[in-house]
C-alpha cells in the first residue's frame, strides 16, 4: 500500500466508498472506517498502520493547500 488509491481500494473491499465531495471530510471519513475495521480484527495491524501514515500525509496535503 503506497498511496491514497490503495487506501480506497482497501475500504472498497469491505463496501466502503466514500465521496462527499470535501476532500477533507473524506480523509477524516476513511480514518473513521479504517478504525472501526482494525477494531472489528478484519484488518492486520501493518495494513491499519499504513493506510493510517498515508490519510495523515494526505491530510497535511490539503491542509497546507488551504493554509497557502
Amino acid at each position: 500500500m503506497n498511496s491514497l488509491f490503495d487506501v480506497q481500494q482497501l475500504l472498497k473491499k469491505y463496501g466502503t466508498i466514500i465521496y462527499t465531495g470535501d476532500r477533507l471530510a473524506d480523509l477524516d471519513l476513511m480514518g473513521d472506517e479504517l478504525k472501526e475495521l482494525y477494531q472489528a480484527r478484519l484488518l492486520e495491524t501493518k495494513d491499519y498502520q499504513t493506510a493510517v501514515l498515508i490519510l495523515r500525509k494526505r491530510i497535511a496535503e490539503e491542509q497546507a493547500k488551504l493554509n497557502a
